[in-house]
Parts: structure tokens; sequence; C-alpha cells
């Protein structure tokens, strides 16, 4: 049975702060981050916008393009490390503004930044075994970084969501693999505001000892080499590590550029490489294979290999692209505004 992706939507904040903003407040140099991070600047969520919100609106956009009663749909499953709620699912919000109750599994997922790939790799499982005929998998944040901490200049917000079936794919998924090991580079407690992280150890061994390993699986389980993709999409803490990570794999830039976002995204942890990969199914022609890779910290990655179809023409249009979500109508913000929408001014606490 082949089981693919069937619709695909994104969503990105129009807000936006620049890293020199920042840093011109903790009186640190910006160029630290933009030549060495390769960050520019990244999305802020309004007000009203958080995890759920954001989710409805990349999975009512997949919904467009998938042409599907949502009735269908037998499993919802959203990662993030920002549900809105300590205890409330987001997925029960999410399957009913999309019209899927109540017939339908849902679960709200967690592993820090692969959550999103996480609940693609169940999706695509359930769909597979023939237990559910379309299943939808998202992956959102509106990450968290601590005042001044390094995180602060990253951390971002968007989502990414995924329709699984049988039939009228825009991408088959051709083969999935996972390599995790106990490696603890980024935590928060329950009663902690923001995460915390062991410095240079999130990069080597944390990010590039999970993204190669499962990389390498990956390669080997199909056969394939670098040279047989059209594109490659990695997970993006910053600007830096996915180039870093595809060109140790044999990926060259040409095939890495259209799904690296995070210079002027930010990392939307859950949906890094989720939304790397709508920008590249905004893009890509049919026949295209797609190498991805995501990764988690504590720690962990999930690979996947997709082929694009003909029908990806069809649908392309019925909804917004990501990168011109990306790139028009941008709103800047100061970092007064920031931290009020942000919610870092905590009084009486």
């Amino acid at each position: 049975m082949t089981v693919g992706i069937v619709g695909y939507g994104s969503y990105i904040p129009r807000r936006r702060i620049r890293l020199g903003d920042i840093a011109a407040v903790w009186g640190t140099d910006a160029e630290t981050f933009e030549r060495g991070l390769e960050l520019h600047e990244k999305s802020v969520p309004a007000s009203d916008e958080d995890t759920i919100t954001m989710s409805v609106t990349a999975a009512r956009r997949a919904l467009a393009r998938a042409g599907i009663d949502p009735s269908s749909i037998g499993a919802v499953y959203v990662g993030s490390e920002s549900h809105p709620y300590a205890v409330k699912p987001s997925g029960t919000v999410v399957a009913e503004a999309l019209g899927a109750t109540p017939a339908v599994h849902c679960a709200d997922l967690e592993f820090a930044c692969k959550a999103g790939s996480e609940g693609m790799f169940l999706a695509a499982t359930l769909v597979k075994a023939g237990e559910v005929e379309h299943a939808l998998a998202i992956g959102a944040d509106t990450s968290q970084g601590a005042p001044g901490d390094a995180l602060e200049y990253s951390a971002a917000a968007g989502a990414a969501a995924f329709i699984f079936g049988t039939s009228r794919l825009v991408a088959t998924l051709d083969a999935q693999v996972s390599y995790m090991t106990d490696a603890p580079d980024f935590w928060r407690r329950e009663y902690m505001h923001y995460p915390r992280h062991a410095g240079r150890f999130t990069g080597e061994p944390a990010y590039f000892k999970h993204t190669l390993g499962a990389a390498h699986m990956l390669l080997e389980k199909t056969g394939l080499k670098p040279q047989d993709f059209a594109y490659a999409v990695f997970h993006q803490p910053n600007g830096k590590f996915p180039m870093r990570a595809g060109k140790q794999l044999g990926f060259s830039r040409e095939q890495l550029q259209d799904g690296w976002l995070s210079p002027w995204l930010g990392n939307t942890y859950s949906g890094a490489s989720p939304i790397g990969l709508t920008a590249i199914l905004d893009k890509a022609a049919p026949g295209d294979r797609i190498f991805m890779v995501s990764y988690g910290s504590g720690a962990g990655s999930d690979g996947f290999v997709w082929t694009v179809t003909k029908r990806i023409d069809e649908v392309r249009a019925m909804a917004p692209h990501t990168r011109d979500q990306l790139d028009k109508d941008k709103l800047y913000v100061g970092y007064g505004t920031y931290v009020k929408l942000r919610g870092k001014i905590r009084m009486g606490e």
C-alpha cells in the first residue's frame, strides 16, 4: 500500500523582530548571531495567536489542498513544546474546528523540536496499517527563550500540517526511520517559564550525532545517495547547523536552499523541518525526491524520503505558499512590543 501526503499547509505570523533590535537591548553584538549562526530576524506571534490557532490555520490549508471531507480524518496529532494548556489537549480543539470529531483518535505529542515529525511518523504508520482513511499531523510552536538568553535570538513561531492517505497523493512516503538516545541537551521542567540548554553541547554531539545518524540510516535503508535527491531539509535551530549537516552528508547548497528558512523565520521548534518541507513542496516538480531529517532535543531524529507526484501542480495554488508568508506583508515590532506579546513582562510574581 502506497502512503503519502494528500494535503499540506503552513502558517507563519506576520510580525517579526530583527535580531539587531534584541542585541541592542542586551548590549550584545548582533553579528555574532547574523554571521556566526546565520540568523537575521524571527517571527513573533500576536497576542491572539498560539499553537492551537496556528495549527487550525495550517490544517485548514492542508484540507484545502487535500480536497477531502474532514470527517474522513481518523487521527489528529499535534506536536509542540508550547501547548497552551498544561492539562487540556490542543488536538481536540483543532479536530473540532476542522469538523473531524467525534470519530477521531487524538493526541498531543512532545519530543522537543521533533514533536511535529513524530506526529508525521505516527500518522503515516496508522494509515499504512489500514486503521484510518486519513490522518493529520501538525508541528506547531510559539517557542520560548528567556530574556537575554541565546535562545531569544532564534525562538520563533509557526506551524505546518500534513494530511496522510493512500490516494490523491501529492508526495509518496518511500521510507522513514528514527534514531534516538538519551542526550539531555535541552530541557524545561513544569514550573519553569523558559527552557535551559547545554550550550555548545546542543550542537556536537547532540544535534549532529542524531541528525547524521538518522540520515545515514535512511540512505542505507533506501540504497540512495545524496545526488539522487532534488531537495533536502533538516531541522533548523539556526541557519548554520542544517547547512553544515547537509554538506557533511554530501548535499549541495542548491539542494538545501529551498527548505532553508531559519535566517528569516527563526527556529519554529516542532515546525522547523516540517515548514521547510512545505516550502519545498510549493516548488518541487513531479518526480523530485526530497530528503528530510528532523531533530528533537532529548534527543532524537526522524528521517523521511518523499517523492513528489503529478498532483502537486493541481494543489499548489489552493493555499498560501510558505515563502510568500515569509517574505510578504511583514510587520516589524520593537523589543518592547515583542516582550509584551510574548508575555515576558510578569507582574506581581
